[in-house]
């Protein structure tokens, strides 16, 4: 593995810049009107299925022969878990503020008309 940069090969580098021009071209079509706006669907949707494609056929020989029983150890177990409580307290957090300003949005009352 002479060719990863922080640990990762680079199909994930690969990944992340396909991504990243998808949804800049998102952004763009965001602001079109008519069938161009439906341009940034399939440009979502064509980049689901080349990242599946990547994901699911992965390179031949990628994997090293077993030669002895590998235990595998999560180093990270917890800092995941701290970040994933993190991320769940700041996503329910967010959905309660949304869910207060739509239920408290004032409603305010039409002029009477005087005759």
């Amino acid at each position: 593995m002479a060719d990863t940069v922080l640990g990762v090969g680079t199909g994930v580098f690969v990944l992340a810049l396909l991504w990243v021009f998808v949804l800049l071209l998102c952004t763009l079509l965001a602001g079109a009107s008519g069938v161009a706006r439906l341009a940034a669907i399939l440009a979502a949707l064509g980049a689901l299925a080349v990242t599946a494609v990547l994901l699911l056929l992965p390179r031949a020989g990628a994997l090293p022969a077993p030669e002895a029983e590998v235990k595998v150890v999560d180093t990270l177990f917890v800092g995941r878990c701290v970040l994933l409580a993190f991320l769940s307290a700041v996503f329910l957090g967010g959905l309660f503020l949304v869910l207060v300003h739509h239920g408290l949005e004032p409603v305010y009352a039409k002029p009477l008309r005087s005759c």
